[in-house]
């Protein structure tokens, strides 16, 4: 049965953990009429109905009629919440790895795919497993108590202590989960080294989110690389605007933009040169598909 049809236009952002997806929606949410969940993403909602799943790769299978209501119904209810935007952005960097279960669910979506070279990424993303960027903040934490279902919360409170039980000990080096887990990443040794964890997660988040996003209407997608979006901040948002049917003028763009630097590129091949031969042949395949390298 067909849903009813959503009376705003839902935006998905997709991109691996440390992509620049935060400084991209919230550059988007400073045009008229554009506005997201007051969190940093909403995890708990599209696992909500398949949380014993080990991974992150939602295929259409999980997109069941009762998880489709409960994800479209929070859509609506945040829609409302933030009267009644014309454009709902939405940014979870686990959707990378499901596309298709989004695309069963909001078949009005469109996609944003964010990019940015693996090697200026792994760093960024190995803090977050070592738990450096942990954001000791109540409401930071309350605001994502707050969109997880009732039912889920001990599941996730559990989960969060255990991550961080025994990196707080010093019994490890790093959290035991963290950002978007790909079936993969499952797979990878108990000694895996954190930068080959790092590298295989930022692979597959490209890899699955291109193949997928292939599949989908040339209409519904767009590519964008984090360099050009973070060096021409105006004209990335002028292009987006256009893609997404909002009419948003050249000076609101420039308004938009005024918090965006580009401070952090442009170490991403050198970074390369260091990496273990190993890990760097994780990386070396989606970014020549990205475009950062050439055919070998």
């Amino acid at each position: 049965m067909p849903h009813q049809a959503l009376p705003f236009q839902p935006v998905v952002i997709i991109g691996a953990g440390r992509s620049g997806t935060n400084a991209l929606r919230d550059a988007l949410c400073l045009l008229p009429s554009v506005a997201t969940w007051p969190c940093d993403e909403i995890n708990p909602i599209m696992r909500h109905g398949n949380i014993a799943m080990a991974h992150d790769r939602f295929g259409a299978a999980q997109a069941t009629k009762p998880v489709s209501n409960f994800i479209r119904g929070a859509f609506v209810r945040e829609w409302k919440h933030q009267n009644k935007p014309s454009f709902l952005i939405e940014k979870t960097c686990a959707n990378s790895l499901r596309v298709p279960f989004l695309r069963e669910i909001l078949p009005e979506a469109k996609f944003i795919f964010l990019h940015r070279h693996g090697g200026d990424v792994l760093a960024s993303a190995q803090k977050r497993w070592r738990g450096e960027l942990e954001l000791p903040s109540l409401p930071y934490y309350w605001s994502k108590v707050r969109f997880t279902p009732l039912r889920d919360l001990p599941i996730y409170a559990w989960r969060f202590v255990k991550a961080r039980w025994r990196l707080f000990r010093g019994k490890q080096a790093h959290l035991s989960s963290w950002g978007p887990i790909s079936p993969e990443m499952l797979n990878l040794p108990p000694d895996t080294s954190l930068e080959h964890i790092c590298a295989q997660q930022w692979a597959d988040c490209v890899g699955f989110a291109l193949d997928d996003l292939a599949q989908l209407e040339a209409e519904k997608v767009i590519h964008i690389g984090y360099e050009k979006f973070v060096t021409e901040p105006q004209p990335t948002l002028l292009q987006l605007a256009k893609f997404l049917g909002h009419d948003a003028s050249e000076a609101q763009c420039r308004a938009a933009s005024h918090n965006v630097r580009a401070s952090s590129i442009g170490k991403g091949a050198e970074t390369m040169l260091t990496l273990e031969a190993p890990v760097a042949s994780i990386l070396h395949p989606a970014l020549r598909r990205l475009g950062y390298e050439e055919d070998r």
